[in-house]
């Protein structure tokens, strides 16, 4: 049984709507991109880009043992644990 689709209108601007105009599946296109943004958010500010004040200060907690350091294999920032002995 198929699932019900639900129609979700949004407004882009003029140059954003010239790039996926001629896009061959539109809709499919742009469900893939919400998609993967959504598996993508920042799981403490839910991709909003900003911490609320008590989320701020958990993180500088959390942080002071949890530097960034660049991924040897890939070059990515990633968090490491100050206090696990390797």
């Amino acid at each position: 049984m198929k699932k019900k689709l639900e129609i979700i209108t949004f407004k882009v601007d003029e140059d954003l709507g010239k790039m996926i105009k001629d896009l061959p599946n539109r809709s499919q296109f742009i469900r893939t991109a919400i998609v993967n943004a959504l598996g993508s958010t920042c799981p403490l500010c839910n991709g909003t880009g900003i911490l609320s004040p008590n989320q701020k200060r958990h993180w500088d907690d959390f942080s002071t043992d949890h530097p960034f350091e660049n991924c040897v294999y890939c070059n990515e920032p990633v968090l490491v644990c100050a206090n696990v002995k390797g």
